[in-house]
């Protein structure tokens, strides 16, 4: 249907070469010669201008494709209605939500959903947006206005750097309890039984969440930075926080005391 230019990884060096993609599958030319049925893929990611393409197999392949944004388009869009994932069609909206505002342009459009080993994918005509499984925190089957009624939709929330974002997906009730219960397998592992926090690491839990820093929650809790610093050893260990830096402690030096306190004294007469 299409012969594409691209680079692909091979043996930690990007080699020149050209996919055919057909409907079924694509085909890598020399030095690969290589046939890929899209039943074959059972993951797909996109970084900058690189997909990564996992195959079937033990192990797993990965291809490493990269070539330019209109390239990557097209074949996102072959790889994603044919390959290897739960799929169902329907009405979409993502992102709908950003940050607690309506986003920019925020539509319905008629797409498919595939769910991947790794990512949600939202595909339209004109669109293709993926969410990582690991980035979703919530999947909720809920109520929506949509021309003026209120429709049963799933709710899906996620971050994106540092934002919590909202998608829609709208299709029959039947088919939207099947994709819950698709979502929630698929994230089961982020799942929890609620006894894992004690009462003040479930507080410190909440202060993160509402965007304080490591000095106000010692404040608001009255606890010292040693049992703050335990808190979050614990809080790590569990999948739930990561350290985006490491705050310094310090101590003057001799030398930073007597500079500090040459500096405060009065000037000679």
């Amino acid at each position: 249907m299409a012969v594409v230019p691209v680079k692909i990884e091979k043996d930690g060096k990007w080699v020149v070469s050209k996919i055919d993609i057909q409907k079924e599958g694509m085909t890598i030319a020399e030095p690969f010669s290589k046939n890929v049925p899209f039943k074959s893929v059972v993951d797909l990611e996109q970084k900058k201008n690189v997909l990564f393409i996992t195959l079937k197999g033990e192990p797993p392949v990965v291809l490493k494709v990269a070539s330019v944004e209109k390239v990557l388009q097209a074949l996102k869009k072959f790889i994603i209605m044919s390959c290897s994932a739960y799929r169902l069609m329907a009405y979409f909206m993502s992102p709908a939500v950003r940050g607690g505002v309506m986003a920019t342009n925020a539509t319905w459009e008629k797409g498919a959903i595939a769910v991947l080993k790794t990512s949600i994918w939202f595909v339209s005509q004109n669109k293709q947006v993926s969410v990582p499984l690991s980035e979703v925190t919530g999947i909720e089957l809920t109520k929506k206005e949509v021309t003026n009624k209120q429709a049963d939709v799933v709710k899906i929330e996620h971050l994106e750097q540092g934002e919590v974002v909202v998608s829609y997906v709208l299709c029959p009730i039947s088919t939207l309890q099947i994709l819950m219960n698709f979502l929630a397998d698929a994230t089961k592992d982020m799942e929890m039984t609620g006894d894992e926090l004690d009462p003040v690491s479930a507080q410190v839990g909440m202060l993160i969440y509402s965007g304080m820093d490591s000095h106000a929650i010692e404040n608001m809790l009255s606890i010292s930075h040693t049992e703050l610093d335990k808190v979050y050893e614990s809080l790590l260990e569990l999948g739930l926080i990561e350290v985006v830096f490491v705050r310094k402690e310090v101590t003057l030096t001799p030398k930073g005391v007597r500079f500090i306190t040459d500096s405060v004294k009065p000037p000679s007469q």
